[in-house]
């Protein structure tokens, strides 16, 4: 959907018969059908079996205040635009419906070009509300998920407000983001910048970020914009923010709180216009305590939070996210989409998965490699599914403290597995400490824990 949404229903919840009259007019060549209530008696009545799109609530109708009615409006249609009007405006009031969800604050008399601007970003709205289908399709369609679902649509209704995603190694904190966008923006071309920080070498932490002016360090010999640059008007995804080092922890903390920043040589700042989404696996307010992040760098980002439930948590998705991710994958492989066994489906529902998604994909992937192109049902890779991580659902996850079966890891293989997880627990887990120990970049060893999943989440 873009703006030019066919249909939409407007619930207009207004007392003054001529701003109602002239309301529901301009809703109407909009697009949309406007559905008129002249109290809190009639709103209530019109949205006890009816869902609309959008509402426009007016603050002093006859039998009570439209601000008391607010929360049940919002709570119960959390992804409906709400837009407040008032003839006597209390800029304390407005702010706290804003920070609860309210998407628009009018002022009484109401001008045709104010109230045309409104209606063209709740279309806005609408239509980005509509665009991630594919997004929520690979979250699963559990209770676990569907509220994920509904928090990031909620976010996506302030298009600038910081949003902290969190939640193991592999739960989908990137897919969340990457649906994050799609809700906030409907401009297609609206630009989606991820930045894993573990891989992002400390020395070159600022100009990649930032940008650098020619002349700023030895071998600039042109302008270069950073990535914060390439976000604008979109969204700047910053994933393991945990892993970024402390002294470079208060450059983001200046962005995110003054929305500008400087390329390296350069005098003049440039302001940032888009949203922040930044994501972790570690529990950050552990990680303040011990010294390794900012507080408030902390605050900053935990402005929204939305914490992502692992898998094993949300078993009923595990069936329809196979089926999904293996068409996903023989699309890939441009070749035919072999059939999932109910044995195979069985043992994933047994499985702890400590790994999450990734982990499911891999073993998926893994498996339509090995099996023939002719073949009719997926040839499961059980090797893969390791006895020391299945388990019963009410089971805990199991730890990995022995190597995975020598079945699976040849003896070279083997002694550097060794090597990383004993790496990342001296470590407590931050990527570019590991890295160092073992002699390899951070991204050499992120490489290395695409195979092996389980070691991050073990340490984590």
């Amino acid at each position: 959907m873009h703006q030019g949404r066919e249909r939409f229903s407007c619930l207009i919840v207004e007392d003054d018969n001529a701003f109602a009259t002239m309301a529901a007019q301009m809703v109407r060549s909009a697009g949309g059908t406007a559905t008129l209530a002249e109290d809190l008696a009639g709103a209530r009545k019109a949205t006890a079996n009816h869902s609309f799109d959008l509402v426009l609530l007016d603050n002093h109708l006859p039998d009570g205040k439209g601000y008391d009615f607010f929360d049940q409006l919002a709570r119960c249609h959390p992804e409906s635009p709400i837009v407040m009007i008032t003839g006597m405006p209390d800029l304390g009031q407005a702010v706290a419906l804003t920070r609860n969800g309210l998407f628009d604050y009018l002022t009484k008399p109401v001008s045709v070009d104010a109230f045309a601007a409104c209606l063209v970003r709740a279309k806005l709205r609408l239509a980005a509300r509509d665009v991630p289908a594919k997004a929520a399709q690979c979250f699963g369609e559990s209770v676990a998920m569907r509220e994920v679902m509904t928090q990031l649509r909620q976010a996506a209704m302030h298009a600038t407000s910081t949003v902290l995603l969190t939640g193991e190694t592999g739960v989908g904190k990137d897919l969340a983001a990457r649906a994050l966008h799609e809700l906030t923006f409907s401009n297609a071309n609206a630009p989606f910048i991820a930045v894993n920080c573990a891989a992002l070498p400390a020395e070159m932490f600022e100009s990649e970020l930032f940008g650098a002016e020619r002349g700023a360090y030895t071998g600039a010999d042109k302008n270069r914009a950073g990535l914060v640059a390439a976000a604008a008007g979109g969204t700047l995804f910053l994933d393991e923010i945990a892993e970024v080092p402390p002294a470079l922890q208060a450059k983001l903390l200046r962005l995110l709180e003054a929305r500008e920043f400087r390329s390296l040589g350069s005098v003049e700042s440039q302001r940032f216009t888009g949203r922040f989404v930044a994501a972790t696996n570690k529990k950050l307010a552990a990680e303040v305590k011990a010294g390794r992040f900012r507080e408030d760098l902390w605050y900053r980002l935990d402005v929204f939070a939305v914490e992502l439930p692992p898998l094993r948590k949300r078993r009923a998705d595990i069936t329809g996210l196979a089926e999904l991710l293996l068409t996903q994958l023989a699309q890939k492989y441009s070749r035919s989409k072999p059939l999932l066994r109910s044995e195979d489906l069985s043992a994933f529902n047994a499985h702890n998965f400590p790994g999450n998604v990734r982990e499911l994909r891999n073993v998926l992937e893994r498996s339509l490699l090995r099996t023939p192109p002719e073949s009719k049902w997926l040839k499961l890779d059980l090797n893969w599914l390791s006895r020391e991580t299945t388990m019963s659902a009410a089971a805990t996850p199991a730890t990995n403290d022995a190597l995975p079966p020598e079945r699976i890891l040849k003896p070279v293989e083997a002694q550097e597995y060794l090597l990383i997880r004993d790496a990342l627990r001296d470590s407590n887990g931050g990527i570019r400490r590991a890295a160092t120990k073992l002699g390899m970049s951070p991204q050499a060893l992120l490489r290395r824990l695409e195979k092996w999943p389980e070691l991050r989440v073990t340490i984590d």
